[in-house]
């Protein structure tokens, strides 16, 4: 039941016939080390696979905003001219301004109970995690103001993995925090926002807009 139980878990974590027959095999020598070894690899590399997916479908999802917006813009009488959205997204002088589509990945779902401005981290585990952060923001290669917040516009290459780590951690000790990363034709951003009270915690941890 057991190994029964061990296939259905690989199989969960979206393992291939032939990997989970490798990680059958390991399992059938009856020592969990390797069984662990060979689970990491696979498990990093559909990490990797599902990054590149997630970044790949926000880019075209922007791309799929940005000609919703294209179509909404021009309607000519006659024919389709282009300016109408219907070839491509307009060019030239007389095209409609097409603002970026920004795609969220992840945000803290709405509640009418308004979180305390308190971190549940221990003072141990909360100086590995500043750190952790620390390393992490070292990426940003700009900061701008949003409203309640700041955007932390990454560089190339930018750690995806690592802020969606970080991002999912912080929303269970930090609250009321609300995070958002977005994808759009500027590249990978973290929009970090807080109640009024909340503010000064924003900007010493994710810096202030410049």
């Amino acid at each position: 039941m057991s190994r029964l139980a061990f296939i259905a878990r690989a199989k969960q974590l979206g393992c291939s016939l032939e990997e989970i027959a490798g990680l059958a095999a390991a399992w059938d020598g009856g020592s969990c080390g390797p069984v662990q070894d060979l689970l990491r690899r696979l498990v990093a590399g559909k990490i990797a696979a599902a990054e590149n997916q997630i970044a790949e479908l926000a880019t075209f999802t922007s791309e799929l905003a940005d000609a919703a917006r294209a179509l909404e813009g021009h309607r000519p009488e006659g024919e389709c001219d282009s300016a109408c959205g219907c070839m491509s997204l307009p060019k030239g002088a007389d095209a409609p301004a097409i603002a970026p589509a920004a795609v969220s990945l992840i945000s803290r779902p709405a509640t009418s109970i308004e979180p305390d401005i308190a971190c549940t981290l221990s003072v141990a585990s909360m100086r590995g995690r500043l750190d952790d952060w620390r390393e992490l923001l070292a990426h940003v290669a700009r900061r701008e103001p949003i409203e309640g917040g700041v955007r932390c516009v990454f560089g190339e290459p930018a750690p995806t993995h690592d802020l969606i780590r970080l991002v999912t951690a912080e929303q269970e000790c930090c609250r009321f925090f609300q995070f958002a990363i977005t994808v759009d034709s500027r590249g990978l951003a973290l929009d970090v926002r807080a109640p009024d009270e909340g503010r000064e915690i924003v900007e010493s941890l994710f810096g202030a807009a410049t």
